[in-house]
């Protein structure tokens, strides 16, 4: 077996320099394999890897394949080596071709490429010569003259070359020998020659063994028998018309259809005359073709197809009823029809087409497949739809279906790319295969906000831990790259405190307040919020939300002070001005004062807006002299709240006679209250001694001088008028208040005295405070002097003159 592998190797490196050149053209710049036929599945038929300057390690991720209808070779990716994966029969491959090459296609990915190789099968000598019959019977006349050539039926071997038939060996006849002609393309045809004359009376039969031999190592062997029957005389064989026929014959045309007729005629007459016709090559022609044997019309017995072959190569022999015969060659081509539709098969389609690709990528790989042969087997490849893809032609009709534009998933996720094949035949033949391409995504689009800003209006008050909002955006990408979070990334409020009012959901963009919102603090504040993609990169938007703290009516009114006019006095019969503020805005700060309750009805009147205290009438001798006033501020909110206070109003000569009626009023419960009176009190008495000595000490200064307009200050008619005293500290809320005050009846005489009381801090819950007012009214001197103390802890006073009347 080494032997004969030796001498086959030896064979094959002989014969591949004198093949080569004979395909160098077909197969330039591919890899050529020889190998014999019949070789062990696992035989090594070279190592790829190598040849095609590939790295073994990268032979599992690049997915080397081969790309064929039938798998005769596989490739070990551990090695790189081809080897043979089924049994190779060169004859049923390539019949009898002399050169049988088996191209195949190695498919690699990553990148994708095709390479084309060619495993050329040489010829062992598997097959011995055989002959269609066994026994072959010649009828031969005695009258044949020496020299008379025989046709017998030529041996067949499937094998090709050397090992093919070669010879042949008649054994040994005094009366016959054997020469070789060639008479069918190449196939040699032995032929029986009558070396002496036969005499039917001395031997009327004879027996001959032809064998047929080939050209291998061993040399193989076939045999049949020749019977020979001696007859009489006829001496006219039939004679052809023509020697060799030429027929043109198109493929498809059905069963039944006359081809040929050859005629032969006979000199002879009577039975040496009538001539039978027959196949003397009975291989493939039986099966396509009947013959009428007395007709001689040939006609086709099965559909013939251009495909299967091409032409046919037949021989006719006419015999008359003397045994004697004449033989005609008959030559029949197939024109080929457009009778097959072109095929696209798709060897490799690459799994992964993400959107960035670049024009040029190489997306699939396929061939086309058309039987037919010359137009007909011409074949276009074209993209019915339009599509960012383009055909650009390889090699051995292959493809490569690339990228011919920018892909955009989020407008077409996925494409179903048409490939029609059509040939060039008339009229032309089409088909179509379709492949669908799903493009991959990468993170090529930012989050985008539904809306480029928010505006958000929010009442105070609300629950900490509320939605107050809700901001929205979308990605178009898939997967992490469209999956968006939200966050903060600025406020105009500080960074510390920014936690502490408002956060946002990650996943959902809620915007919830983390406390309650107070509209008098805080009005109004803005966010940018920020919406990014889990991408890599990450990709962000930005988007402004602008929340408005909406007032509620949550702060009841507080009176703050009594107001004076522009020059320190009050008006003509003007009592004093109430002043309240609201903590809150539109509606809810809009006040109104009204009266609740008066000791004296229709004496004093309230402006409704200005807070502003009026005596209705003159006062008179019937009129109380302690007078109570109840008060209420109210705000323009729904439900409106309201602030009340009370003043008490004592008419006196003097602040002196008032005194004693201020004693009778209740004083404050509160001991910090009771120590407060004794402070007012206190200083009130130090005030007073302070003037005295201050006018005691202006009266001897004044009585040094002599000088009698000094004394023009304590005349009559003349005032002395200090600035009104308010203090500043006062606390937010309702603050109460007390005040002196003196009014004289002539306008043209008018004198004030100050009482002022340090005021103290009031809790903003007491929204209802008592105050009292105390008149004093001399008659003598046209003087009033009024009086406001309030039960509160906080005091103050001031003293205000006026015409007929007095304000707060």
């Amino acid at each position: 077996m080494q032997a004969k592998l030796r001498s086959s190797t030896w064979r094959r490196q002989v014969l591949f320099p004198f093949l080569l050149p004979l395909f160098s053209g077909a197969l330039s710049e591919q890899i050529l394999y020889s190998i014999p036929e019949e070789m062990a599945r696992g035989s090594v038929v070279g190592n790829l890897a190598e040849d095609l300057g590939l790295h073994v390690q990268d032979l599992l991720t690049r997915n080397l394949r081969i790309s064929a209808e039938k798998q005769y070779f596989t490739i070990d990716k551990e090695t790189g080596n081809l080897l043979v994966s089924d049994r190779i029969d060169r004859e049923s491959l390539c019949s009898q071709n002399p050169l049988c090459v088996l191209p195949l296609e190695i498919v690699a990915e990553n990148p994708l490429n095709v390479f084309h190789i060619n495993v050329m099968i040489d010829d062992i000598n598997d097959n011995p010569p055989h002959f269609p019959q066994n026994n072959i019977v010649l009828q031969i006349n005695e009258f044949v003259i020496p020299g008379t050539q025989f046709g017998l039926e030529s041996a067949i071997d499937a094998d090709v070359g050397p090992n093919s038939l070669q010879s042949y060996q008649l054994s040994y006849s005094e009366h016959f020998s054997l020469i070789v002609k060639d008479k069918t393309e190449g196939k040699n045809a032995p032929e029986l020659v009558l070396e002496k004359s036969l005499d039917r009376e001395q031997q009327s039969s004879h027996l001959l063994v032809l064998t047929a031999m080939d050209g291998g190592d061993p040399v193989r062997t076939s045999t049949t028998q020749i019977r020979i029957k001696v007859t009489d005389a006829n001496d006219n064989p039939p004679v052809f018309s023509q020697n060799v026929y030429k027929v043109s014959l198109r493929e498809n045309l059905p069963p039944g259809t006359s081809v040929l007729k050859v005629t032969a005629t006979d000199q002879d007459e009577g039975i040496n005359a009538e001539i039978t016709y027959s196949f003397k090559t009975l291989r493939d022609i039986g099966n396509k073709f009947m013959l009428d044997h007395q007709s001689g019309e040939i006609k086709s017995k099965d559909p013939i197809d251009f495909e299967i072959s091409s032409s046919y190569t037949m021989s006719i022999e006419a015999e008359d009823g003397g045994g004697m015969a004449a033989e005609c060659k008959i030559i029949l081509e197939i024109v080929d029809e457009n009778d097959n539709t072109p095929e696209v098969v798709f060897t490799s389609v690459s799994s992964s087409i993400t959107e960035d690709a670049e024009p040029g990528t190489v997306i699939a790989l396929f061939k086309t497949y058309d039987q037919d042969s010359g137009e007909n087997g011409e074949v276009t490849c074209l993209i019915e739809e339009k599509v960012p893809f383009r055909i650009v032609p390889s090699s051995n009709n292959y493809y490569k279906l690339v990228t011919d534009g920018a892909l955009d998933r989020e407008q077409t996720p996925e494409y179903n790319v048409t490939i029609t094949a059509t040939d060039r035949g008339k009229p032309p033949l089409s088909s179509s295969r379709s492949v669908t391409l799903h493009i991959g995504d990468i993170n090529d689009n930012a989050p985008v906000f539904h809306q480029a800003s928010y505006v958000v209006h929010v009442a105070e008050n609300n629950p900490p831990g509320a939605s107050i909002a809700q901001v929205s955006a979308s990605d178009p990408d898939l997967g992490p790259n469209g999956r968006v979070s939200y966050s903060i990334v600025a406020s105009d409020l500080e960074p510390l405190a920014l936690s502490s009012y408002v956060s946002v959901s990650a996943q959902s963009g809620v915007v919830f307040a983390q406390r309650a919102f107070d509209h008098e603090q805080l009005r109004a504040f803005e966010l940018t919020l920020q919406a990014r993609d889990q991408g890599s990169p990450a990709l962000s938007a930005n988007a402004s939300l602008r929340v408005l703290v909406g007032d509620r009516n949550d702060n009841a009114p507080r009176v703050l002070y009594p107001a004076l006019g522009p020059d320190g006095s009050a008006l003509f019969d003007t009592v004093p001005r109430l002043v309240a503020v609201d903590d809150d805005s539109g509606h809810n700060a809009w006040l109104s004062y009204h009266v609740l309750q008066a000791s004296e009805p229709g004496l004093f009147s309230l402006g409704l807006r200005t807070g502003e205290v009026r005596t209705a009438r003159a006062l008179g001798d019937r009129d109380a002299a302690r007078q109570r006033l109840l008060v209420a501020v109210r705000d323009g909110g729904q439900p409106p709240l309201s602030a009340t206070a009370t003043l008490l109003l004592v008419f006196a000569d003097s602040l002196q006679e008032a005194l004693p009626d201020l004693g009778d009023h209740p004083a404050p419960s509160e001991p910090q209250a009771e120590l407060q009176f004794y402070l007012v009190v206190a200083l009130a008495l130090i005030s007073v001694l302070f003037l005295l000595a201050v006018i005691l000490a202006i009266a001897l200064r004044l009585r040094r001088s002599s000088s009698p307009a000094a004394w023009g200050c304590f005349q009559p008619g003349l005032c002395s008028k200090t600035g009104t005293g308010v203090s500043p500290n006062y606390s937010e809320g309702t603050l109460p208040y007390s005040y002196n005050l003196y009014v004289a009846s002539d306008s043209q005489k008018t004198r004030c005295n100050f009482l002022t009381m340090t005021p103290e801090m009031v809790p903003p819950q007491d929204l209802s405070k008592e105050a009292s007012l105390v008149v004093s009214v001399t008659d003598e001197n046209n003087k009033l002097s009024s009086k406001c103390v309030a039960s509160t802890r906080v005091t103050f006073s001031e003293c205000l003159s006026s015409t007929n009347g007095f304000s707060i």
